[in-house]
């Protein structure tokens, strides 16, 4: 089970730490990730790191203002996010699979976490 949360309601330039608490499976094989979905849009990558290694890779638009990081001790994910801008509105998901840009290469999704960016 993923869990995410930290979204809320900003203004364009604020910051935002997301997290995402795994339970129920071990995770260590897996490649955590970050989605969006920004309404009447279809869902995006964001960002991902490697459960084992850390390696991480963003996606264009956020890089530069979003950070991915983990937490193997407590299994947490965070997406720290900088400088945001009104088109970062969106729902957030965090969702665990194999080390891809597209949805459908991860398995297991949490329930979102609304973030909106007012200009």
């Amino acid at each position: 089970q993923l869990q995410a949360s930290g979204g809320g309601l900003v203004q364009a330039g604020d910051s935002l730490r997301l997290s995402c608490a795994a339970s129920g499976r071990t995770l260590s094989t897996y490649t955590l990730g970050w989605f969006r979905q920004a309404p009447g849009k279809e869902r995006e990558f964001v960002a991902a790191i490697r459960w084992s290694g850390g390696s991480t890779y963003y996606a264009d638009s956020v890089k530069g203002r979003c950070t991915i990081s983990r937490d193997n001790a407590k299994n947490m994910v965070y997406l720290q996010m900088n400088s945001l801008k009104p088109e970062d509105t969106a729902v957030y998901y965090c969702a665990a699979g194999v080390l891809s840009t597209s949805v459908t290469s991860y398995y297991y999704w949490g329930q979102g976490t609304q973030v909106t960016v007012s200009s």
